[in-house]
């Protein structure tokens, strides 16, 4: 069975930094694309940033700039380095990966149960 689990989150004041963490674990055979998304209260859950397996990443236009996402092949983990955190920024912050079970025939999507990030002075 696979799992992902988030940590990292914390609470900070605005300006500061925190790096979030997502390891997956299991019976994995190739990870393809990983990504961060967060959801604020009483919102939708948005996209942060994406990075597929060979390092192209994509980034949401309101954190272009303040946040980077990296991965780490060998480690099954992907990272996600904030910086400048706004008050907006506050959400609860979920990863996910598409990959291949251990005797899979398909890539699923795989969710890990989330961490918050709370941005206040």
């Amino acid at each position: 069975q696979v799992q992902l689990v988030e940590s990292g989150g914390g609470s900070v004041q605005p300006g500061g930094s925190l790096r979030l963490s997502c390891a997956a674990s299991g019976s994995i055979a190739i990870i393809n694309d990983m990504g961060w998304y967060r959801q604020a209260p009483g919102k939708e859950r948005e996209l942060v940033a994406t990075i597929s397996r060979s390092g192209t990443t994509n980034y949401a236009g309101s954190v272009k700039g303040r946040f980077t996402i990296s991965r780490d092949n060998a480690k099954n983990t992907v990272y996600l380095q904030m910086h400048s955190l706004k008050p907006e920024d506050t959400a609860v912050y979920y990863c996910n990966a598409a990959l291949l079970g251990g005797g899979g025939l398909r890539f699923d999507l795989y969710w890990g149960q989330g961490t918050q990030v709370t941005i206040s002075s």
